[in-house]
C-alpha cells in the first residue's frame, strides 16, 4: 500500500520541529517571537494552557492537549521533542 506523500511531507516537517525545539512562550506579556519551526504555548478559550507546533512553512501540525499548569504543558512539548524524532511512520489506513 502506497504512503500518501503529503503525510510523510508533515511527518517530516513535524520532526524537523521538534528537532529544532524553539518554543515561543504567548502567555507571557512581551513574548519573544520565535523563528519556525516551533512550539507555541497559549491559553485557550477555556483558560487551558496548549501548545501547536508549527513546521517551517508556519503550518500548523500538531496541537496538544489542554492542561491545567505550564508545567505539564511544557513537560507535553518536552515529551514530542523527545519521542517524535524516533517515532514509526505508520500507514493508519
Amino acid at each position: 500500500m502506497s504512503m500518501n506523500i503529503e503525510y510523510l511531507l508533515e511527518t517530516t516537517a513535524t520532526r524537523k520541529a521538534a528537532e529544532a525545539g524553539r518554543i515561543e512562550d504567548q502567555t507571557v506579556e512581551g513574548f519573544a517571537t520565535e523563528k519556525n519551526p516551533k512550539f507555541e504555548v497559549y491559553a485557550d478559550k477555556a483558560g487551558e494552557l496548549r501548545f501547536r507546533l508549527k513546521a517551517s512553512n508556519g503550518e500548523i501540525v500538531a496541537i496538544g492537549e489542554g492542561y491545567k499548569t505550564k508545567a505539564s504543558c511544557m513537560n507535553g512539548i518536552e515529551s514530542v521533542m523527545k519521542n517524535a524524532p524516533e517515532a514509526s511512520i505508520v500507514d493508519a489506513e
